[in-house]
């Protein structure tokens, strides 16, 4: 299933578990697993804490002290610092469905992670039976 996405700030998490969700409800899927894909240089997924969002700020904090927006960069768009990021959150998650629901912890969601923004964007997901 392709999602399209509308980021609105230049670094955002957005969390994109009730998409996922709905869609592995959609599929009657009881068992398999679920592959979060992102076909983009500057963005990433992530799985991560949902039910504090001061997580997500000070993720997005620590990633710019250790990369930050203006740096010693080669790359001429002025992004190194979206591909560096994008690289370590990495460009895909799987998460294992049990029971027709995503096994996830009890404080996780899974996050687009927008780096390169605003843009429009798009995420791929993959519902496999087991």
């Amino acid at each position: 299933m392709r999602y399209r996405i509308q980021t609105a700030k230049p670094q955002q998490f957005i969390n994109i578990t009730p998409m996922v969700a709905e869609a592995i409800k959609n599929s009657n899927v009881q068992e398999g697993i679920a592959v979060i894909y992102v076909p983009h240089t500057t963005a990433g997924v992530t799985i991560n804490e949902n039910a504090d969002p001061d997580v997500v700020r000070d993720m997005i904090s620590a990633l710019d002290k250790t990369y930050p927006v203006q740096g010693e960069y080669l790359h001429c768009e002025g992004n190194s610092h979206a591909h560096i990021k994008a690289s370590l959150m990495g460009p895909s998650c799987t998460v294992i469905i049990t029971d027709g629901k995503l096994l996830l912890g009890t404080w996780q969601g899974i996050y687009f992670c927008e780096f390169d923004g605003p843009r429009n964007r798009e995420f791929y997901e993959k519902i496999l039976r087991g």
